[in-house]
């Protein structure tokens, strides 16, 4: 695509063009942030169906601890998404 001359393409032109490439600049931000998101959770369900890798055997008060901290983080996420908890209005 060729740029606009700012010299001789009028102003409101300029204008439009400038936002619609800054609107397509945030959706490709948006798409790729969101590609990361779902990286994310894929690797995390894998890990919850892998239990965390413990083996029952292995469970202790620091793998629960670790969930504990896992779960907090995660509902800090949630909670801004759906406008739960402090983020409530």
């Amino acid at each position: 695509m060729t740029r606009l001359n700012p010299q001789t393409t009028p102003r409101h032109e300029l204008r439009a063009e400038k936002a619609r490439r800054n609107k397509e600049a945030a959706l490709n931000a948006f798409i790729g942030k969101k590609a990361e998101i779902d990286e994310m959770l894929v690797r995390l369900q894998g890990l919850s169906d892998g239990h965390f890798n413990c083996h029952p055997d292995e469970i202790g008060w620091a793998t629960v601890g670790s969930l504990e901290h896992y779960a907090s983080l995660l509902k800090r996420i949630t909670d801004s998404a759906f406008g739960e908890g402090e983020y409530a209005e």
